[in-house]
């Protein structure tokens, strides 16, 4: 777990915090089973994952999202630069996973 967030990482909190979209609460930094996730929406299933600039490990990632999904959490990515650049879309994406959950 990391004390301080990535400037991406801190603008996406901004956005999920307090329940701001589709009332719904997340939580940064929670640990679900063997895993932080970045944020998680414990009530939705719902796990957004922030992946840094140089990020490349992706077999591990591949792993954690299998492991995610068999608990029955949807997982979601965004780049730094996605959230820093496209926050309008960013939220777009998060809302419609909400939606759908909340459909189910």
């Amino acid at each position: 777990m990391r004390r301080e967030p990535t400037p991406a990482e801190a603008k996406l909190w901004r956005h999920l915090r307090g329940r701001q979209i589709s009332n719904t609460k997340f939580s940064r930094q929670l640990v679900v089973g063997p895993y932080v996730a970045d944020y998680c929406a414990r009530d939705a299933k719902l796990v957004i994952e922030v992946d840094g600039d140089t990020h490349s490990d992706q077999a591990r990632d591949a792993s954690r999202t299998d492991w995610l999904q068999r608990q029955g959490y949807r997982v979601i990515r965004f780049s730094n630069a996605d959230i820093m650049s496209e926050m309008d879309g960013v939220w777009q994406v998060i809302s419609a996973a909400l939606t759908a959950e909340s459909a189910k």
